[in-house]
């Protein structure tokens, strides 16, 4: 950018516009602020910037209240709204109203720069953009992670289009979810969405599920039924698992796709139909290609846009807030209070491997909602099967929560005199840790543990080591 292109921040926050400011400025940006949307409106009528970057929630017209404005009168000018409420309907919203981009709060100041940039760049390589409205909100999807973040931009741009999308994830992270909040967010979203699961049909009542058949076109086939593709007619068809559809039923699925139209199990008419394909699965279709069971034509056609959902353990600090909303959930579906997570609970589970991801969480604070005692659930409350983990199971980012996380699972046991378990087991990890260091030299792993070369002798007797090689000076008490 050079020093004549100006932007606008918007923000009732000093400190924010202070620290935007700063920065754009370094960059030999002019920069203007202001503490709410109404003073941009009235300043829009004298005099336009280059970039405007603004909150979304603020005190009298909202960023989108003031988004909205802008593309009635200024469709040309690109706006960046910015939002600590990181959830799906921002994110959509955003993008809806016609912003260039979405940035979440807290921000990376570079970040947010090099947006700026951008945003000016592709005003003046693109011209006169459509602009898409508003939507409405789907709660269920729910993630401040950077991963998540990028899940809902997908959402976003994707929101004025039918375009096919293959969604990748593990089993439990949420596939079905997206594709909803997809098939909502859509030029489709008042017609069927229908859901199917590959893996769920038996083989020989897959094309008759996916197409529907004749009368008469098999033994039982009494009367004519129509297929999950009529069914979706003017909307969208989910195919979940689509990794596990049987090759034979690929081959007419492509011709679906390539067509528009297909034949009834047993019919000899063409049906057409206007479907949207959001396909998903949890394998990884490349290799399946390449093996020859998946074909590559067909790969070609679905993945023309693809969403990857990250695991839970990926987005470990979704934990607690997705945690308290299924915890919600559950508690209006028993027509109880609401349980509450102490603070080491929320801690203790956000260290846990989940490995059925999302789906497991749920189903754990539907556990805890029947089975957790009291209102505040301690670690103690948790299923059995999260306090009885191998040591290592759970990720750990420094040696103090893994003995933090140890300690926690090992009292939730009802264990005691920790200390003596504990005390030589550390001893012992760092002394073959310090041995390993030195090749075996006890002077100098003494050296790296503070300790005098005859304090190290009697540790490795006491704890009943067997340490191989070494040197026989005798070494002084540190």
């Amino acid at each position: 950018m050079s020093r004549s292109e100006t932007v606008w921040i918007v923000d009732d926050d000093r400190s924010i516009r202070w620290v935007l400011e700063k920065a754009l400025q370094q960059e030999g940006m002019t920069t203007q602020s202001f503490d709410s949307a109404d003073g941009v409106m009235s300043r829009l009528a004298r005099q336009q910037p280059d970039v405007i970057i603004s909150d979304i929630r603020m005190p009298g017209a909202s960023g989108l209240d003031l988004l909205a404005r802008i593309r009635e009168q200024h469709p040309r000018l690109p706006v960046i709204i910015m939002t600590a409420h990181s959830d799906l309907d921002s994110a959509v919203a955003s993008y809806q109203g016609g912003a260039f981009e979405y940035l979440p709060k807290p921000f990376d100041v570079d970040e947010a720069v090099s947006l700026v940039k951008r945003a000016n760049q592709h005003a003046q390589e693109q011209q006169g953009l459509e602009v898409p409205v508003a939507l409405t909100r789907t709660p269920e999807i729910i993630g401040e992670a950077p991963a998540m973040q990028e899940v809902f931009r997908a959402i976003g741009r994707l929101s004025h289009s039918n375009i096919t999308v293959l969604i990748n994830g593990e089993s439990g992270t949420g596939k079905e979810l997206v594709a909803h909040a997809l098939h909502r967010h859509s030029p489709r979203a008042a017609s069927p969405f229908i859901a199917l699961n590959m893996a769920a049909i038996p083989k020989d009542l897959m094309e008759s599920e996916l197409f529907g058949h004749e009368k008469g076109a098999f033994t039982g086939a009494a009367n004519l039924r129509r297929g999950r593709f009529e069914q979706a007619d003017g909307g969208t068809l989910f195919l979940d698992e689509i990794g596990d559809m049987p090759a034979d039923t690929q081959t007419r699925l492509l011709r679906v796709l390539a067509d528009g139209e297909f034949y009834r199990v047993g019919g000899h008419t063409p049906v057409k139909v206007d479907v949207r394909i959001i396909a998903a699965t949890h394998q990884n279709l490349e290799t399946l290609v390449h093996a020859g069971k998946f074909r590559e034509d067909l790969f070609h056609r679905l993945n023309v846009i693809r969403i990857h959902i990250p695991r839970l353990s990926d987005r470990r600090e979704d934990i607690p807030t997705l945690a308290k909303h299924f915890l919600s959930r559950a508690a209006q579906e028993l027509a109880v209070e609401p349980k509450l997570l102490k603070s080491e609970t929320e801690e203790y589970l956000k260290n846990l491997p989940w490995g059925g991801n999302v789906r497991q969480l749920e189903n754990t604070c539907r556990w805890i909602t029947v089975m957790a005692s009291g209102r505040e659930v301690h670690i103690s409350d948790l299923p059995p099967e999260l306090l009885n983990l191998p040591q290592d199971s759970a990720p750990v980012t420094n040696w103090e929560q893994a003995l933090r996380q140890w300690a926690d699972q090992a009292l939730a046991r009802g264990q005691s005199s920790l200390l003596d378990s504990a005390v030589p087991a550390f001893e012992r990890i760092m002394i073959e840790t310090a041995l390993k260091h030195t090749a075996g030299r006890r002077r100098d792993a003494a050296v790296l543990l503070g300790w005098g070369r005859n304090t190290l002798t009697r540790k490795i007797k006491e704890l009943g080591m067997k340490v191989d090689g070494g040197d026989d000076d005798e070494g002084e008490e540190g």
